[in-house]
């Protein structure tokens, strides 16, 4: 199956960037080619401009404390683990002490490595990289590999905070969504959402060998899901077919 996300605010939405992008970087890191240390460099600067946002560790924050709350109303229902809720509980208080330890903007040191901001201000020139331009970084990519790899990891380390702690928000976010089989008439699908209900996400699975394409749409009142049959030379037009897939909605 195939998953789709599509987040229904600015915040989730930010998100699922960093989540992909810290993804994106701990699969190119562990690997020993320079040329897949280089796509983690410029993978690391879509992070930091990502993590710049001013507003971001104040979003973190405030979920984690909102998590905290909401689990210690559990406290006393003779269905929820008191054990297992005290261990998440000291998981949220352990994230939220990590992160509140950052001061500034998070990352906002590696501005100083003039190493790194000569390579992010060449990277996004066509061919700016090449050995006659940055001829440090060239030199660099011949190091040894683990040395490569302890240099990125040296780099990465102002995000594990964030890193960790958006991993960790984002999976009690999917749990917290019960998957449902629905059937999108004719290509399309409208649902309108329950009123009292703040959703943050909405998943999607289709089975790949329908070979169809989401278009999603949401807002607080509304889902609209039209499904797209792609065409052999890369175009989607408009399924007229009747389309199963699972749809959960997290709050």
């Amino acid at each position: 199956m195939i998953l789709y996300e599509y987040p229904f605010n600015e915040r989730i939405r930010t998100y699922l960037r960093l989540q992909q992008l810290f993804n994106r970087f701990g699969q190119l890191m562990a690997r020993s080619e320079a040329v897949d240390h280089h796509f983690a460099l410029t993978t690391l600067f879509e992070i930091i401009e990502v993590a710049s946002r001013s507003e971001l560790k104040s979003d973190v924050l405030k979920d984690l404390e909102r998590q905290k709350q909401l689990y210690n109303g559990y406290r006393g229902n003779p269905a929820i683990s008191e054990q297992a809720l005290d261990g998440l509980i000291a998981q949220l208080d352990e994230h939220f002490e990590a992160l509140n330890e950052v001061s500034g903007k998070i990352g906002m040191g590696l501005s100083d490595n003039d190493f790194l901001m000569s390579l992010r201000s060449r990277v996004v020139i066509p061919g700016g990289t090449c050995e006659f331009d940055l001829p440090a970084y060239h030199a660099w990519q011949h190091h040894d590999a683990q040395s490569r790899i302890a240099d990125l990891g040296q780099w990465s380390a102002p995000f594990a905070p964030l890193a960790q702690t958006i991993q960790l928000l984002l999976k009690m976010l999917r749990e917290s969504g019960t998957s449902q089989k629905v059937m999108a008439t004719a290509g399309q699908l409208q649902q309108n959402l329950p009123q009292g209900r703040t959703f943050q996400l909405l998943r999607l699975k289709i089975d790949p060998t329908l070979n169809i394409t989401p278009e999603i749409s949401c807002n607080r009142l509304l889902v609209v899901i039209r499904m797209m049959q792609q065409q052999s030379d890369g175009r989607l037009v408009a399924s007229a077919d009747d389309v199963p897939f699972e749809m959960s909605l997290c709050a």
